[in-house]
């Protein structure tokens, strides 16, 4: 009895810690969400404005190229909402990991504080990124509702869901992104085409079952493809698609996550910091 008494004395403590520790990080990482916000949208003349107008800009300028060319979508499915939904998304993909080059130069006087580390700085850097797409998501779609060239969404948790799995993998990429920028040159020459050349392989511009069964059938390797067809299926209540598969999402999020830990432990053994 005295030595059950003894063990669990000891482990609440370590437990408090642990607890103690996320709420430290936590507050780390938003300190770093705010600083990261006023220092790339608050001196402008537009402010935190500029966070939502970037990536709804373009994803504004894209639609009205594909609604001006008589682009159609078929299957009945609005085409405003269907270019918003699947370019505002990517627009998230490509600043996370163009974005994610710069990090740790931007960042790294403040790694002096012990309690600062390069995930905290990923992870404010990145959030900044979600919300910024989650707000034009909201915007863009519902301005095209109220102007009657479109519907709200008809799934929202469904779309939430496409976005957060999108999230997660350009999270697992801007880790490795970060730490192979800070190594070598070469990945900051590299990452702005690979980023155009990752378009194709989205789905942001079209639907899996358009697409030739000789095609296909090597789109669906792409880990990006799964993420636009459940958004697009949480936006369209008449679409469903056969080509969502969460798990294998997942695993390559979880994966590429796990070897941008280690190679951001890695770089973070070899920084001098000046």
């Amino acid at each position: 009895m005295p030595g059950n008494i003894y063990v669990q004395s000891r482990a609440r403590p370590a437990q408090v810690r642990a607890l103690e520790g996320l709420a430290v990080q936590s507050r780390v990482v938003r300190a770093l969400l705010l600083r990261e916000l006023h220092t790339r949208f608050g001196r402008d003349n537009i402010g935190y404005i500029w966070a939502i107008l970037e990536p709804g800009l373009l994803a504004v300028t894209v639609t009205i190229l594909h609604v001006a060319s008589s682009s159609r979508t078929g299957l009945g499915l609005d085409p405003v909402p269907f270019w918003v939904v699947g370019y505002t998304p990517f627009c998230m993909f490509r600043f996370m990991v163009l974005r994610a080059e710069a990090a740790i130069e931007s960042n790294k006087t403040l790694l002096y504080h012990r309690m600062v580390t390069l995930t905290d700085v990923a992870l404010a850097r990145n959030f900044l990124e979600l919300a910024s797409a989650i707000m034009a998501l909201v915007i863009l779609v519902g301005f095209a509702w109220l102007c009657g060239l479109g519907n709200l969404p008809d799934r929202p948790l469904l779309m939430m869901s496409g976005l957060g799995q999108l999230w997660l993998f350009s999270f697992g990429v801007s880790l490795l992104v970060t730490a192979g920028a800070e190594a070598s040159t070469i990945v900051q020459r590299v990452v702005h085409p690979a980023t155009y050349v990752c378009l194709p392989l989205s789905g942001a511009f079209y639907l899996l079952k358009w697409v030739p069964h000789s095609v296909r059938d090597y789109l669906v390797w792409s880990p990006l493809m799964s993420p636009f067809e459940e958004i697009r299926m949480g936006q369209f209540g008449t679409f469903d698609s056969a080509y969502v598969d969460r798990p294998y999402v997942i695993g390559w999020s979880l994966s590429l996550m796990l070897l941008g830990l280690v190679a951001m432990r890695i770089t973070r053994r070899r920084m001098h910091l000046e």
